[in-house]
C-alpha cells in the first residue's frame, strides 16, 4: 500500500497514544568509543518494549530516531512491533523494518518456554557465540 513514502512512514497509517514510558540513557563509558555517544531509550510501561530511541553522535548531535510502532496480538496475547523505522536525520533516510502487511497470515510465536536455568550465568556464557 502507501505506508512508506519519500523521507517518511506515512502519517496516515501510524497510530500514537499517550503512554507512561520508562527513559533509560546510556552513555559511552570514558575512554571507550562507539558510534552512538549516547543513546536514550524510551520504553513503554505495558508492554516493556522500547517505543521510541534517541541516538547522539560524538558532538551530542541527535543522529537518529528510531521508532517501535508496538500493537497487541490479541490472538496470540502478546504485544509486538508491526513496523520498526530508523530515522537518519543528518542523511535524510530512513529505514522501515518487520512489516507484515503483506504477508498470508501473521507471525506464530510458540514453542517450549524458555526455563529459568537457561539464564543463569553460566548457561549464557555456554551459549554465546565469540
Amino acid at each position: 500500500a502507501d505506508v512508506l513514502k519519500a523521507g517518511h512512514v506515512n502519517p496516515e497509517h501510524t497510530r500514537f497514544e499517550l503512554h507512561r514510558v520508562w527513559e533509560v540513557q546510556g552513555n559511552v563509558k570514558q575512554g571507550q568509543r562507539h558510534i552512538y555517544a549516547q543513546r536514550n531509550f524510551f520504553v513503554d510501561e505495558d508492554s516493556w518494549m522500547i517505543a521510541l530511541a534517541d541516538h547522539y553522535d560524538g558532538r551530542g548531535t541527535l543522529w537518529r530516531v528510531g521508532e517501535g510502532h508496538i500493537a497487541f496480538n490479541y490472538q496470540q496475547k502478546i504485544p509486538g512491533y508491526t513496523l520498526e523505522t530508523l530515522y537518519d536525520l543528518l542523511a535524510g533516510r530512513y529505514i522501515a523494518l518487520g512489516m507484515y502487511t503483506e504477508e498470508p497470515s501473521a507471525p506464530q510465536y510458540g514453542g517450549t518456554p524458555p526455563t529459568y536455568n537457561q539464564f543463569t550465568p553460566a548457561a549464557l556464557r555456554a551459549a554465546g557465540v565469540r
